[in-house]
């Protein structure tokens, strides 16, 4: 089973809870046990898991990748977004989840965010989910 769903961000970087939608789509595809993949085909935003319970970590973690990678002038791409591919690739295109007895395994506190690092923007990410 394979969905896509769209997301328009409203930030420039902003990372956005998804894990209901997710959830939503295990559920829907009654698979009982097996895997689910999401993933994003764009090479300025991510998938990660992180906290949910505290929204000053999202916060944190932007200021974090903000501090670790700056725009700066020396980067030579033209679109001037290569801090934002950077932030991408340090997180990856896609997270990887175990389905058991039809639902997620996730920590207590974690939560699926979409990154967006060079918006605002419509996106896309899909939903794979496979059985076994």
């Amino acid at each position: 089973m394979l969905i896509k769903k769209q997301i328009i961000t409203e930030h420039k970087q902003s990372m956005i809870d998804i894990t209901t939608d997710v959830e939503e789509a295990v559920m829907e595809s009654n698979v009982r046990n097996g895997i689910c993949v999401v993933y994003t085909p764009h090479t300025t935003a991510a998938i990660t898991i992180n906290e949910n319970s505290n929204h000053e970590v999202v916060r944190d973690i932007l200021f974090g990748l903000n501090k670790a990678y700056p725009d700066m002038q020396e980067f030579r791409n033209l679109d001037g977004n290569s801090a934002s591919h950077i932030k991408s690739s340090s997180f990856g295109a896609s997270e990887t989840f175990i389905i058991s007895n039809g639902k997620l395994i996730l920590g207590f506190w974690q939560a699926i965010y979409f990154c967006e690092f060079y918006g605002p923007k419509t996106r896309n990410y899909y939903i794979k989910i496979i059985e076994g």
